[in-house]
């Protein structure tokens, strides 16, 4: 049996992945004297004969046989719905579309949806929205490709600036693109679709794309046993009134009764319980009010929404398998792969690195797909809210020396107490609902981090630095030489010693003034009063003498396995003073 491929919607804030999916399902509900589309929890099913009216001749340009029984729409847009659809190895979206508001182009959410996208898998196609808001943009048919010729030449030109502004953005993040009527092949360029969810523009289009495509790539996915028990993942769980928890569910495979034992996810165990009841929203009503009334059915089949009653749902995560099972082999198996898959996901190691929060089980393994990319190591994923013990969990990372002692998180919260404590203990907390800016601020911290531990360790090192006697600044010639001095390379600072072009030690830095003032340390051109013990200006040095700072062979060491930290005029002074010592130790710094 083949059922109904799998159908999801995301795209960036505002740019209207609710309004093109609630069109989508509008336009299929137009005819409602039809009563043949089947409302679901989360989910929309559209029979193939109501696409095909829909779309009229637009899916004769495959040229296949369509034997998929429709597309069940799912009807949870956003990312955090999206990486819910989840099953072992995969998502079960078959397919999705990215919406992407044709005025503003890709956005921060867009980019994540398509990293998302490519690490399940998921093929997908372009909805270019909003075509309706281009300045002289009429819309007078609901065919995109019949509109675009009615549109005088300046608002095609307009459109043209628009569109291919976004062809070349998803060029720079590796696809090839193209109007979806002008792809050669579809296994290679990614098609796009200018429609508007306002006016219908571009909708049929859209349907009949997936239609297309799904029947001519996934035809063998979609093939399931429908006599088998049920496989699903867990879109949400909600208390309601009347109700008491209750868990959405996508059916992916097989099927599920009224009284079947279920094994699902929870956080710290699997979860044993039975079907209490199952409900359907009724035919045609909005799935998403909360005031819809359901009908209890005794089976579903997939690909299916429902809303399962049971005990114990309120200890399941989002984004966690179910299954049903009939005898006590099926469960201990079942029961071994949930956990296997779980902990998979929830990492617990021993290792270094940061610790991840998120919401769901589903934001937990995008956030660590997307981790693995950026190289991003991760000691602990835990589900939740962020608490004073993660707080503590980081601050013991930290503590042992690791530059990873934060706490990333994504699509969760943190109360004000637990902030103040991150704060007072200055552990880094990153907490976004994007997790592509969950990575950036995480390497802008990690890069700063790294840094400073690269400076501590470099921290006793002596800099090379060469000085100049200012002969018309001589106030005492000893006891101790009292002169101005002015640095032509490198670094002065108190308490070095000295060294002549022959490599003698000359005298010891007391102390560096300027008009009374201590100074810490002179750089290149700056000029100030240096004290000097052991100088004797006259005697072993010069009134206009060069003199270099004095360093052992392990600094001179150091400082060339730092080669980084140094500018070219160090590393040229590291060579004068290698010279000088090699006058008398042929060997030294080697």
């Amino acid at each position: 049996m083949i059922r109904q491929p799998i159908i999801t919607v995301l795209g960036h804030v505002d740019h209207g992945k609710t309004s093109v999916l609630d069109y989508l399902r509008g336009s299929t509900l137009a005819n409602r004297e039809s009563g043949n589309i089947t409302q679901h929890i989360g989910a929309t099913e559209v029979p193939l004969e109501k696409i095909k009216s829909i779309c009229g001749n637009l899916l004769d340009s495959f040229n296949l046989k369509f034997n998929i029984p429709g597309l069940l729409f799912v009807d949870t847009p956003g990312h955090e719905a999206f990486t819910n659809l989840r099953k072992r190895g995969g998502s079960i979206a078959d397919m999705a579309i990215l919406v992407i508001d044709i005025n503003q182009g890709l956005q921060p959410q867009t980019i994540e949806a398509i990293e998302i996208l490519k690490s399940y898998k998921v093929p997908f196609i372009i909805a270019a929205n909003k075509v309706d808001l281009i300045y002289g943009w009429k819309s007078e048919s609901n065919i995109f490709t019949k509109n675009f010729m009615q549109q005088d030449e300046n608002t095609r030109n307009n459109f043209n600036d628009k569109f291919y502004k976004i062809l070349g953005q998803l060029s720079e993040n590796g696809f090839d693109s193209n109007l979806y009527n002008k792809v050669e092949d579809y296994s290679k360029t990614l098609s796009v679709i200018p429609v508007s969810a306002k006016t219908g523009e571009g909708i049929p289009e859209i349907l009949a794309m997936i239609t297309g495509l799904s029947q001519k790539f996934l035809k063998d996915k979609l093939e399931i046993n429908p006599n088998s028990n049920c496989k699903g993942t867990i879109l949400e769980i909600k208390t309601e009134q009347g109700k008491g928890t209750t868990a959405d569910v996508i059916i992916y495979d097989g099927h599920l009764k009224h009284n079947d034992n279920l094994l699902l996810g929870g956080i710290s165990s699997v979860i044993d319980t039975k079907v209490k009841a199952l409900l359907k929203t009724k035919a045609l009503s909005e799935i998403r009010d909360q005031k819809s009334s359901f009908d209890t059915v005794e089976q579903v089949n997939a690909a299916s929404g429902v809303k399962i009653i049971a005990n114990k749902l309120d200890e399941a995560i989002p984004g966690a398998p179910i299954y049903s099972y009939n005898t006590e082999e099926e469960r201990e198996e079942i029961k071994e792969k949930i956990l296997s898959e779980i902990d998979q996901i929830l990492v617990e190691t021993e290792e270094d690195g940061v610790l991840l929060k998120a919401d769901t089980l589903g934001s937990i393994e995008a956030a660590i797909k997307l981790f693995t990319k950026y190289e991003i190591p991760i000691k602990s994923a835990i589900i939740g809210d962020i608490n004073k013990k993660d707080i503590v969990k980081a601050e013991s990372t930290k503590e042992s020396g690791s530059i990873y002692g934060m706490v990333l998180a994504f699509n969760v919260k943190m109360d004000d107490d637990t902030k103040n404590y991150a704060e007072q203990k200055n552990i880094p907390v990153i907490l976004n609902n994007v997790i592509y800016k969950v990575v950036e601020e995480y390497e802008e911290i990690i890069d700063k981090v790294k840094k400073q531990k690269e400076l501590e360790k470099i921290s006793d090192l002596v800099f090379p630095g060469k000085l100049q006697i200012m002969n018309q600044y001589i106030f005492r010639k000893s006891g101790p030489a009292i002169f101005g001095g002015e640095v032509v390379k490198g670094i002065i600072k108190p308490n070095l010693k000295l060294i002549n072009s022959e490599g003698e030690i000359v005298g010891t830095i007391k102390s560096i003034e300027d008009k009374g003032k201590s100074i810490k340390e002179m750089k290149k051109n700056e000029s100030y009063a240096l004290s000097v013990n052991g100088m004797n200006i006259g005697r072993n040095v010069t009134e206009s003498e060069l003199l270099y700072s004095d360093i052992t062979e392990r600094q001179f060491r150091l400082l060339k396995e730092n080669k980084k930290f140094l500018n070219s005029d160090d590393i040229d002074l590291l060579k004068e003073i290698a010279i000088i010592k090699r006058k008398s130790d042929e060997t030294w710094g080697i």
